[in-house]
């Protein structure tokens, strides 16, 4: 355990320069005491680590101090080969750079380790898009993410939901792939805004830079917004009673938010009373219908009238 502990010390310092105590002792969950302790290990067993005094010191490695030594176990080995995912690479102009890091990880790789990681690919494909879903076509994404790696201004010409072009200067701050969509979050106005890359028209890199805000965490924003964005799209409840296999299906047929609110939801006798998130009254009708005799809405009015009118009208075709 304590090796583990010392080649992780030795790993950060190396990969992020020099780290307070304090830091070091968060990173590795210990205490401060233990760090002073494994850096006199470190020391003692020949690895030049020194302390800088002072409220801006820390300690840190000689430079040009380098150890090849990873310590990969066979869990971490794999894990490698699995977290490259070769479409969004080559999309983003990385795809070669990938290959030729597995590569060398290969061949750095003791003939066990080496072995087992080679059969992952063999073994596992990771596809991120959705089913019944095409590409969507995102000839800019490798161009957005050479301006957020270089912090540089990008020109947009975009199409916003409702089929409005509009141009924007942004600050692009990260690319986020979800369910195989890319989306770009960028500050424009001084304001924190998500675009779907597919949507970009035309852009125009920039030469001027911009400072990223502090503090600003890409996956904790993306948590926050996603979560917005549910509620902006799902932001009526309606209330039905379902059966028992009403329940089963319409964690199936209704929509995934929908679907995740009912999946701890325990039929309660014959019919289980439960309030579910629409789009709209529009697309609660379509949805609702498909459930058959299943369910019954309860709230609000206008919709249960719907519903009624609806199997009425569907009844009329089928006594003709």
């Amino acid at each position: 355990m304590r090796a583990s502990r010392l080649l992780s010390l030795l790993l950060l310092l190396q990969s992020r320069g020099r780290m307070t105590a304090r830091e070091l002792a968060d990173e590795l969950e210990v205490s401060i005491r233990t760090v002073y302790r494994d850096v006199d290990a470190l020391s003692a067993s020949g690895v030049p680590v020194y302390a800088d005094r002072g409220p801006a010191g820390g300690y840190q490695l000689v430079d040009g101090y380098r150890t090849r030594l990873t310590g990969l176990t066979a869990a971490e080995a794999d894990s490698l080969f699995l977290a490259g995912l070769p479409g969004p690479a080559a999309e983003l102009g990385l795809g070669a750079v990938v290959a030729a890091t597995q590569l060398k990880v290969l061949a750095a790789l003791p003939p066990e380790l080496r072995s087992r990681a080679a059969r992952v690919g063999e073994r596992f494909h990771l596809d991120a898009p959705g089913w019944f879903r095409g590409n969507e076509g995102t000839p800019h994404v490798a161009t957005i993410a050479e301006a957020v790696w270089q912090q540089r201004r990008l020109r947009i010409r975009y199409v916003r939901w409702a089929q409005v072009e509009v141009e924007r200067t942004v600050e692009p701050l990260g690319l986020v792939l979800k369910a195989g969509t890319w989306y770009l979050v960028a500050r424009s106005d001084d304001d924190l805004r998500t675009y779907r890359v597919s949507r970009v028209l035309e852009l125009t890199p920039s030469d001027e830079p911009f400072d990223r805000p502090d503090g600003f965490d890409l996956a904790e924003y993306w948590q926050g917004w996603s979560e917005r964005f549910e509620e902006r799209m799902y932001p009526m409840r309606v209330t039905v009673r379902l059966t028992p296999d009403g329940l089963k299906a319409a964690r199936v047929l209704l929509s995934l938010v929908a679907a995740r609110e009912l999946a701890d939801v325990e039929p309660r006798g014959e019919w289980t009373t439960v309030r579910v998130p629409v789009e709209s009254l529009d697309h609660a009708l379509v949805d609702l219908l498909r459930l058959g005799p299943d369910v019954e809405v309860l709230d609000p009015p206008e919709l249960r009238e719907r519903v009624v009118a609806r199997i009425a009208a569907m009844a009329a075709v089928y006594d003709r």
